[in-house]
């Protein structure tokens, strides 16, 4: 285990203090990149299996490769006690249907047998996911950065105002490139042109060698491991027709083997806006006179979904605000391509290699930038490439 720094050390003692007092249902941690929330996490667990062995403990977040993440980093901390679970926030609380030629549908569990829930990437959670969680009376440590834009489409911010909060860089992290550019970002907005490391670039978007290192990028596009970002859905269209006439696809329909994203939250589907999964099945949908609808089959990090999707909003600038009427048995999904995602969408999705483009609103201030631009750089795990100015 890493030695704590004076912050980390106060946050657990701070939380030490609540769970004794038990006077409020949860309470909130905020950290920056680089502050090592983790490292907070796995040492209060290693306290609490000292001092309290009988404790049960479920951790969870959001999305299936949010918690392949924080499980990967427990083991790395060796952390975890058999009587824990990781999970997704929907596996913890509801029940799902698996019944053939069924549409999944969730149902919410009547109790937990957990003794505290530490959720993770918490600002990405939806106001009706959170009091859902808080229905158990099971006391709550949220945990996310609040340096990162706010949740997509809601006033709802769980991680706005942190109680505790971590924002002194660890110092095993202050060598990171990433890192640097992150700080740099979240406190100046801008990012110079240059090479911090071999994996991480700033280029400019007017060099001449520019394009190829990004062809080369896009060339080399893998789901599983890249993200591609940028500013505008215009941007992002262009690019998702870019990356697929790349991969080869023949049609402008989407495919078998397509990559698509999800665009709004679906306790139903048990999706999040955002999320990034692949189709393994497509097919006209039956009983459709206007052609409206694909039938379609996606993994999407560990959540499978079969349903019903409409056609125009694949290609579409906007998101729909209203469905086509299907009958209210039918699980329907919301789902453009997902090659390329603004940065808005990204929020909780991380990859070993991210393309940013740089992009800023003419609406938006300097805070909103910042958290932009620090959004976008956290994005990534080794590699980095921003195209700007």
């Amino acid at each position: 285990m890493q030695k704590l720094s004076h912050q980390q050390a106060q946050a657990i003692s701070s939380i030490g203090a609540w769970l004794k007092d038990k006077q409020q249902p949860y309470i909130t941690l905020g950290g920056y990149a680089g502050t090592g929330k983790t490292t907070v996490v796995s040492a209060l667990r290693k306290i609490l299996s000292d001092n309290q062995p009988e404790m049960k403990l479920a951790f969870c977040a959001y999305t299936g490769k949010a918690t392949q993440v924080l499980k990967k980093h427990l083991n790395q901390h060796k952390t975890l006690s058999r009587k824990d679970t990781v999970s997704t926030l929907h596996g913890l609380m509801y029940y799902s249907n698996s019944k053939v030629d069924q549409p999944v549908s969730w149902r919410k569990k009547d109790k937990l047998n957990y003794d505290l829930v530490i959720v993770d990437e918490a600002s990405m959670l939806s106001e009706d996911l959170w009091l859902d969680l808080l229905s158990f009376n099971i006391p709550v440590i949220a945990v996310g950065d609040h340096g990162q834009l706010p949740p997509i489409n809601s006033s709802f911010n769980l991680m706005a105002e942190p109680e505790l909060r971590l924002e002194q860089i660890f110092r095993q992290s202050v060598d990171s490139p990433i890192i640097k550019l992150a700080t740099q970002a979240r406190i100046h907005g801008s990012i110079d042109v240059g090479d911090y490391s071999h994996q991480v670039q700033k280029l400019n978007r007017a060099d001449a060698e520019t394009s190829d290192k990004v062809e080369q990028i896009l060339s080399s596009y893998n789901s599983s491991s890249n993200l591609v970002l940028c500013g505008y859905n215009h941007t992002r269209h262009k690019l998702n027709k870019y990356i697929r006439k790349l991969k080869d696809f023949d049609s402008e329909d989407p495919q078998v083997g397509d990559v698509i994203v999800c665009l709004r939250n679906s306790r139903e589907s048990g999706l999040s806006n955002g999320q990034v999964g692949t189709i393994r099945a497509i097919a006209k949908a039956d009983n459709d006179p206007k052609n409206a609808w694909w039938y379609i089959s996606a993994d999407f990090d560990g959540t499978s979904f079969e349903g019903y999707a409409p056609r125009e909003q694949f290609h579409s600038l906007t998101t729909m605000s209203r469905l086509p009427k299907r009958k209210k048995t039918d699980l329907i999904g919301l789902f453009d391509f997902g090659y390329a995602l603004t940065v808005h969408k990204a929020q909780g999705s991380q990859a070993n290699k991210v393309l940013v483009f740089e992009e800023r609103f003419s609406q938006m201030d300097d805070e909103q930038w910042c958290r932009w631009l620090y959004t976008a750089v956290t994005r990534a795990e080794e590699e980095l490439y921003i195209v700007g100015n």
